[in-house]
């Protein structure tokens, strides 16, 4: 049995930003096209927290379950895999991450009644892109269509449906707030398949970062990292406030820079780390550029 702390270690507490920041774009952009904090919906904002982190742990489980039982994490030079170590049953770890979809499904399904019915297509389009990724007899992740996946789930669905359900409207603020974070959090599962190009190889995992190879996935990664401090310029046109965003360009450098220096495996971990902080930081810098302005 798996004590407490694996299983937290299995649900990957350092992927969450990728769920806390397109969250905190959207409200920053919802604050923007609402013109004020009195026009944004808190209590659907909150939901919309509580579906992203359920989604995304969920995800986590489910990939732990399916890349254990096929064998992928044997080899594994990240963080530990419930099922790949053998610290948990691998249908502990299926029961885990349906029970987590159980949970960003009910969320979700309030805001849907609350808001638009077509959000609940949306949601099952979600959950099944998640478990699909590495679930299934085909699945997609294992054909370098994770990076794909991540920039739309993580990105424009997180921060435009965030925007949605907590001012009622979209518009290009959000969606450029959209590109930006989707960007970040697929630079996220870039550099980590960087890192797994040697096991995902052996096991016959063609992911984005086997097909490029080391040195052109390095550059895609570069230059995802790239595209947030250019959203921060183009949201300038909406208010000079957004180019506060500009101010993790520091943090992104302590991202990049060990990509920059060649590293490989264990080296690559703390690009992980700073990536995920460096989405974080520039959401929250640009959320709050937004709402000044």
């Amino acid at each position: 049995m798996a004590t407490a702390t694996q299983w937290i270690a299995g649900a990957r507490p350092r992927t969450l930003p990728n769920a806390i920041a397109p969250v905190v774009a959207g409200v920053g952009a919802a604050l923007f096209a609402g013109g004020g904090a009195s026009d944004v919906v808190w209590w659907k904002a909150a939901l919309a927290l509580v579906v992203a982190i359920a989604f995304i742990i969920g995800v986590n489980f489910a990939n732990d379950y399916s890349d254990g039982i096929r064998g992928t994490d044997d080899e594994r030079v990240g963080p530990m895999r419930l099922v790949g170590s053998g610290a948990a049953r691998p249908s502990a770890v299926k029961a885990a991450a349906f029970v987590c979809f159980g949970i960003g499904a009910i969320a979700g399904l309030v805001l849907a009644v609350t808001t638009a019915w077509w959000l609940v297509v949306l949601g099952a389009i979600c959950i099944a892109g998640a478990w699909f990724y590495t679930g299934g007899s085909t699945p997609y992740g294992y054909y370098g269509l994770g990076e794909i996946a991540v920039f739309t789930f993580f990105g424009l669905v997180a921060v435009l449906g965030t925007q949605y359900v907590t001012s009622g409207r979209v518009d290009w603020v959000g969606l450029v707030c959209a590109i930006a974070v989707g960007s970040i959090s697929t630079a996220v599962l870039v550099v980590n398949n960087l890192r797994d190009i040697p096991s995902d190889t052996e096991s016959g995992k063609i992911t984005l970062a086997v097909r490029l190879g080391d040195r052109r996935t390095r550059g895609l990664y570069v230059g995802l990292l790239a595209v947030p401090l250019l959203a921060s310029c183009v949201l300038a046109a909406a208010t000079p406030w957004s180019l506060i965003g500009l101010a993790v360009a520091p943090v992104i450098w302590l991202a990049a820079r060990p990509v920059l220096r060649k590293a490989v495996g264990p080296g690559l971990i703390p690009s992980l780390g700073a990536t995920g902080i460096a989405m974080l930081v520039w959401s929250i810098l640009t959320a709050v550029a937004l709402a000044i302005g």
